[in-house]
């Protein structure tokens, strides 16, 4: 029975993801050569998290992907579990107490892990309120929902997987069938906000609950070398990330031969600006190729969400395929100075084992309700 199911796995899906993550631990090799004494380091842990995720994945194909539905409220209580745990006994990371360790284990990175946790609950929270949905009065018990385990994660401070779990609400929520005039309007208006709140502290000193560093971050990025120390300051990432990809040119200067790069003038270029090592080692056709790779990925994801068999499995992929997408808006952004520094990886090539493993999981849930989307015909 199973074997039969995987005839309608989705082969594009799946080259391409595979292409992706040959491409990732390739350029990681370039990325990390010269930030430790042993080469391989980093790509050894990758391709172990990997590992990991491929392990996890053929666990997942094994069960059927709506039972998970029974344990909404489990996964959901545990994700909010999760994110107190790290608060009281994280260890900070460059400013945020995101990570926990268990003895000589690898850290991890709880709030990674809760994006899945929390998709897959709040799927089945918006299908019991199908049709429910269209007065502001009938979402607040959804924005409610999410809203917990969003201000814990700004007690960690992060913003980033914040803005993360605001994009996957609105999506799930549009699909679900909740009014979009409503939703637009929301949008709108917290964006406003926002940047009103912003231009009010720089001209009138009005506290914001945001750390310091955050809103450093947030200047550096309407003005990098405004950053009270001419560029050195928190402006000197988006500079020399926007430095890396500029002097990648076309085909850029091939790998392990990126100046910025391997000379270390760029920071966190194994994680965060994983994108500006491609710029410059790989050049435009290496950058922009990164971007179709990931678009039929994302459009193969969408497909599959249209074929599942009901709106819970529609919710999940979509859900899942929301995160993916922001997370790629936002960390190639960040790299070409479109958006602020806020330390989001780019999905499948950054390095990080809670990221791989957490996005892997999500393939395999995607996949389960891609081969079982549909009826088996004998």
């Amino acid at each position: 029975m199973e074997i039969k199911r995987l005839k309608f796995m989705d082969k594009t899906f799946v080259i391409t993801l595979l292409i992706i993550l040959i491409f990732g631990l390739v350029v990681l090799t370039s990325a990390s050569n010269s930030i430790s004494s042993d080469p391989y380091f980093y790509l050894k842990k990758q391709i172990f998290s990997i590992a990991l995720g491929i392990i996890a994945i053929i666990i997942i194909l094994r069960y059927e992907y709506v039972e998970l539905r029974r344990y909404s409220w489990f996964l959901y209580g545990f994700s909010v579990f999760l994110l107190i745990l790290v608060l009281v006994f994280g260890q900070e990371v460059r400013g945020t107490t995101g990570w926990i360790s268990i003895g000589s284990l690898p850290a991890v990175q709880p709030a990674e892990f809760t994006k899945i946790l929390l998709i897959l609950a709040f799927a089945d929270f918006l299908n019991n309120r199908k049709g429910e949905l269209d007065t502001l009065a009938q979402m607040l018990p959804c924005f409610a929902y999410i809203g917990l385990p969003f201000l814990l994660i700004l007690m960690q401070p992060d913003l980033g997987t914040g803005l993360v779990y605001i994009a996957i609400t609105l999506v799930m929520m549009y699909v679900a069938g909740a009014n979009p005039k409503i939703l637009l309007t929301l949008l709108f208006s917290g964006v406003l906000l926002a940047v009103l709140l912003f231009i009010a502290h720089v001209k009138f000193g009005l506290p914001l609950p945001l750390e310091d560093y955050q809103i450093k971050r947030l200047i550096a990025f309407v003005d990098p070398y405004n950053d009270g120390q001419g560029g050195r300051g928190f402006g000197w990432n988006t500079i020399q990330s926007l430095v890396a990809i500029g002097s990648g040119g076309l085909t850029g200067k091939g790998l392990f031969k990126g100046t910025q790069v391997q000379l270390n003038f760029l920071p966190e270029h194994h994680t965060d600006f994983i994108y500006a090592v491609i710029g410059e080692e790989l050049g435009f056709i290496g950058a922009a190729g990164v971007i179709v790779l990931y678009g039929v990925l994302i459009f193969r994801a969408i497909n599959i969400s249209y074929n599942a068999k009901e709106l819970y499995g529609t919710l999940v992929v979509l859900g899942i395929t929301a995160m993916w997408l922001f997370h790629i808006f936002e960390s190639i952004g960040m790299s070409i100075g479109l958006m602020p520094v806020t330390g989001i990886p780019l999905p499948f090539l950054s390095y990080g084992g809670s990221s791989m493993l957490t996005n892997l999981i999500a393939v395999g849930i995607i996949l389960s309700i891609n081969i079982r989307g549909r009826k088996i015909v004998f």
